[in-house]
């Protein structure tokens, strides 16, 4: 099992890396390819969306089929887009190469998640969640300096061959060593409906709406062309600016499990994390003119904005064991789908927002999400309280 469980760690890395990695690509795609931040929002947002769109069929594969196969199918789905990425010569066949990477990794993370609900102590899901995001969040950190580095080294098609290669192989990896956990017991039957019934459940699902997407957006697009167009940084800032950012969030990632078990509670844990992430949005919102400050409040935003594992444990302490792969994946349907609306609502801000100078397109973009982020906030804070 152990050795399943690194195969799919692994994995998880390449889709932190590939959620990620257009941001460091904005310069060379505009050169090689005439790709417009728009294109690229766009392609950002339909990862998310074609990851988002599979968790329902994710979750009922892992309830019914398992973890081991339901991600090996699906990675290798995700090493052909990445194939295609390599090839493309228009920003259609990125988009296009975007949706199926985003197929190929969309059941990892949940696997992994399915594997801890079902084989370890309820105690201990939400610091392995957290643990989870963290290391996968290395793929965070390659997709900002190492890529840029290589794309220097190589060009972007040669990069883009050597990891549809790589995720062939943990596809492969996976089949081969993956064990499925202990099914539920028989005769129990559920669905989708029934965790929707759950007022419990509907806060959380609220708040995964609106913790992860704010990161997940800046740290996967915006920081690019933020720091090129107002800044004036080269593809090797943007890279040192993103993996700032990503090391904060694989910190935050790390630290929301012990402060769980310090405070004694999720609720005020998640409502005082997310509260420090508005805090940095309202920054980047108000004075986004200096590099060192808004470097500070990006990496401040990664740390804090790190808590959707946290919200997920939160959220599973109210689903029953028959119910594990569907709740875990409905959870973490509230938490992608929304990050690919924003992408692509973020996408038509920056083309409609007039330019009266460079920053006023990444003002408007931040304004609209600290009001998303509060309004959430609002919601959850009649949540209940859970800690298993």
């Amino acid at each position: 099992m152990r050795a399943g469980i690194a195969a799919l760690l692994g994995a998880y890395v390449l889709s932190q890396f590939y959620r990620a990695f257009l941001a460091v690509l904005t310069p060379v795609l505009a050169t090689d390819l005439g790709a417009t931040a728009s294109d690229l929002a766009a392609a950002s947002g339909l990862w998310f969306l074609a990851f988002a769109v599979m968790q329902i069929p994710v979750g009922e594969a892992l309830d019914r089929v398992g973890p081991r196969l339901t991600t090996a199918v699906l990675m290798a789905i995700g090493a052909a887009g990445a194939a295609i990425f390599a090839t493309a010569t228009t920003p259609a066949t990125i988009k296009l190469a975007m949706v199926l990477i985003g197929v190929g990794c969309s059941s990892v993370l949940m696997a992994s998640y399915y594997i801890f609900a079902r084989s370890y102590s309820p105690s201990v899901f939400g610091t392995l969640a957290g643990a989870t995001v963290g290391i996968g969040n290395l793929g965070n950190i390659g997709s900002s300096l190492p890529l840029s580095m290589a794309v220097e080294a190589v060009g972007w098609r040669a990069s883009l061959w050597g990891l549809a290669a790589i995720t062939a192989l943990i596809a492969l990896v996976i089949l081969a060593l993956l064990r499925d956990p202990p099914r539920a017991q028989a005769g129990q039957k559920g669905s989708l409906l029934d965790l929707l019934r759950m007022p419990a459940l509907w806060p959380m699902l609220i708040m995964m709406a609106v913790c992860y997407a704010p990161a997940a957006s800046i740290r996967g697009l915006w920081v690019g062309p933020l720091f090129r167009d107002v800044f004036g940084a080269d593809a090797a800032w943007i890279g040192q600016v993103s993996l700032i950012m990503g090391l904060a969030m694989v910190a935050g990632s790390f630290a929301y499990g012990p402060l769980e078990r310090a405070f004694g509670t999720r609720k005020w844990l998640i409502l005082g994390g997310n509260a420090m992430a508005l805090a940095c949005i309202i920054g980047l919102w108000l004075s986004p003119q200096s590099p060192t400050i808004t470097i500070t409040l990006l990496a401040g935003l990664g740390f804090a904005g790190a808590s959707f594992p946290m919200v997920i444990a939160h959220g599973r302490a109210f689903i029953p064991a028959h119910l594990t792969g569907r709740g875990v994946t409905l959870l973490n349907l509230f938490g992608i789908a929304p990050v690919g609306l924003l992408q692509l609502a973020t996408g038509h801000i920056h083309a409609t927002t007039a330019a009266s100078h460079a920053s006023a397109p990444y003002t408007a973009i931040f304004g609209f999400i600290a009001l998303m982020l509060a309004a959430g906030l609002a919601v959850y804070a009649f949540s209940r309280d859970r800690t298993d």
